[in-house]
């Protein structure tokens, strides 16, 4: 067995082309840092609307393609771009009857789901095996991410199972969030080409009575691995992590694997960020500062507030990323020494509360209401504390990108949060952050309040700051760990 791999990785979605969320980011670069380390990757993913052929050299390379989908054929084409850099080959899937659409997967006529999203991926997911045979592309690890891409992992061990040409290639099944899981109705079985029968209680497929893609990928997979080594654990224990997969991945236990994302230091790094104002480093820190004080300017808030505390927040609006908490609290928070600057989107009555709080302290808190890329660089350059108080996180990026910048996460112990940030100790100054376990606003106000005496002591806090950018959470470390899994599963 060569040292040396053909990785196919299927992505719903992968920056610069697509995003809706962490995994973009992650398909986007974690097969760039494997393409460094001289395997073959190609990336394939849907050829979006929003995807624009002319500003990344897309090119044409078939039209030609068909495949069946239960009851008619369909005929779709392939398109390409190469990352020269690393030689890494994005492919696109081309049928713009499935992805010519406004949205990547919820109907913005109605705010849910596409009603066609189970043949969507189902067709996705028979394309990415068509296509590497087309490609002439032999894989030895054909890897996919969430439900969108797992039915591929199913055809590979059933249908696909006799086909010489995937003789020898191992399966792997990341899986970024296990609360959204591809849960269809029963009669998607037939979509998918199977007869009824491989629909049953307990059967790879069925979930509740209806078709689960994640289930499915799960089951068929050699090795599954999620994005961070502690919420690999967690699903495994109660439905409050695992949605009901928990039996499924006890089972699979021995082949379950935990593996912390990496961050893109070409984009994040305050070094180097084009979208930032001002540039700094763990050696020289005075852009940060300048960048505090823009952030005060660009957000509406006094520059008079520019020796409080300014606590950044970057998320959807979800509770499942504490809100519940933070609302609890949000009055007593804001009436102590610091400043807030908030941007997301979510849920309408986070967007109620945080309008009101605006209205209510215009001195210190800004809530921007919106998804705005540049604005997100300022306040991981700006802030002096990034808030991350989540129910559960898989394994979240914006406290590796705050560690970075020197701004200090607060966060809850759980998933990726417990696996990359250290408590603060006050006797050793040890640590890159201030850690509350148990999921409760009291506990989330203790922690505050820790941040912020230990923002009082300014040497304590250049110190901590120095120890939160010196991390490396960089892509290539976690490349190398992917390429250990694809060695460990190709030799069993």
């Amino acid at each position: 067995m060569s040292s040396k791999y053909n990785i196919i990785y299927a992505s719903p979605e992968a920056v610069p082309f697509a995003k809706t969320g962490g995994l973009a980011d992650v398909a986007g670069a974690l097969p760039k840092a494997i393409a460094r380390a001289e395997h073959t990757v190609k990336v394939v993913m849907p050829f979006y609307a929003s995807i624009d052929p002319q500003k990344y050299e897309i090119t044409t390379l078939t039209k030609k393609l068909i495949l069946k989908l239960h009851d008619r054929e369909i005929k779709f084409g392939v398109k390409s771009c190469l990352d020269k850099a690393t030689g890494t080959e994005f492919l696109f899937i081309d049928y713009p009857e499935f992805f010519m659409r406004d949205a990547l997967y919820i109907d913005p006529a109605t705010s849910k789901d596409y009603k066609d999203n189970d043949e969507r991926f189902i067709m996705f997911s028979r394309a990415i095996l068509e296509t590497a045979r087309f490609m002439d592309f032999q894989p030895d690890i054909l890897h996919c991410n969430d439900w969108q891409s797992a039915p591929a992992i199913a055809f590979l061990k059933t249908q696909f199972n006799d086909d010489s040409f995937f003789e020898g290639t191992k399966s792997v099944y990341s899986i970024h969030n296990l609360a959204y899981q591809g849960n269809f109705p029963p009669e998607t079985i037939i979509k998918m080409g199977y007869d009824t029968t491989w629909l049953y209680p307990m059967s790879p497929f069925e979930y509740w009575g209806k078709v689960s893609f994640m289930k499915a990928g799960i089951h068929y997979a050699d090795v599954i691995n999620t994005v961070s080594e502690q919420y690999a654990k967690e699903i495994q224990k109660t439905s409050e992590y695992g949605y009901g997969m928990e039996g499924i991945l006890r089972d699979k236990a021995d082949s379950l694997f935990g593996i912390v994302n990496g961050i893109d230091y070409e984009i994040w790094n305050p070094m180097t960020d084009e979208l930032i104002p001002y540039h700094f480093s763990k050696d020289d820190l005075s852009g940060k500062a300048k960048n505090k004080a823009e952030l005060l300017k660009s957000t509406g808030l006094p520059d008079d507030k520019i020796g409080l505390p300014l606590i950044g927040i970057i998320s959807r609006l979800a509770d499942q990323k504490g809100f519940d908490l933070i609302s609890e609290i949000s009055e007593i928070m804001l009436n102590m020494d610091l400043t807030v600057v908030l941007l997301g989107t979510g849920e309408p009555k986070y967007h109620t509360l945080f309008e009101k709080l605006q209205k209510n302290f215009p001195a210190n808190f800004s809530a921007n209401l919106k998804f705005d890329n540049k604005l997100a660089h300022l306040i991981e350059a700006g802030s002096d504390m990034f808030l991350m108080p989540s129910r559960y996180e898989p394994c979240g990026l914006n406290q590796l990108y705050s560690l970075k910048y020197g701004t200090i996460p607060i966060v809850r112990k759980t998933g990726g949060l417990a696996d990359t940030i250290d408590d603060y100790n006050e006797k050793s100054g040890e640590g890159t952050g201030f850690v509350f376990e148990k999921y409760d606003a009291e506990e989330l106000l203790k922690a505050i309040k820790r941040a912020l005496q230990v923002y009082r002591n300014k040497d304590a806090w250049k110190k901590l700051m120095i120890s939160a950018m010196k991390k490396d959470y960089s892509w290539n470390k976690s490349a190398r760990r992917y390429i250990e899994l694809y060695s460990y599963v190709l030799s069993n």
